[in-house]
């Protein structure tokens, strides 16, 4: 029987309510806000349920993997410098790196999540881009 993820977000719990164990297509333009309801989604796993989060940003603009590091220490995801306490794991490539390194950001981060769900924690595995880590791929 499927189990329902409460994210903590009333629409989405209420309007397209997310299957724990399913797979998620979040899909929009550029600026809709898609990065905002990922780091909600990551706070509120981390600190309603005490979960961890693994977000693989493939292509991503060095600003933006900075921002998001920076953006999980302000709010109490993450800890400065990483290690204990933690909820939330970042791997990226970069859009200036060689395509077979920007394709293996998604492995490792999968990789990343597996050993989490192997702790038996609950785990949110986010990739972003999926359209440039199929690029990447090709």
């Amino acid at each position: 029987e499927a189990q329902i993820l409460v994210t903590g977000i009333k629409v989405l719990d209420l309007l397209a309510p997310y299957a724990r164990g399913g797979k998620i297509g979040l899909f929009g333009g550029a600026g809709v806000g898609k990065t905002v309801l990922i780091q909600e989604l990551i706070n509120n796993v981390a600190k309603a349920h005490g979960g961890f989060s693994v977000f693989a940003g493939v292509g991503e603009r060095t600003r933006e993997g900075n921002d998001l590091y920076h953006e999980f220490i302000e709010s109490g995801v993450n800890k400065k410098g990483g290690g204990e306490g933690s909820k939330a794991a970042l791997v990226y490539g970069q859009m200036n790196e060689p395509p077979g390194a920007r394709a293996r950001v998604g492995l490792t981060g999968l990789t990343v999540a597996e050993y989490f769900r192997d702790q038996g924690q609950d785990v949110l595995f986010f990739v972003d881009n999926i359209f440039r880590f199929t690029q990447a791929g090709s």
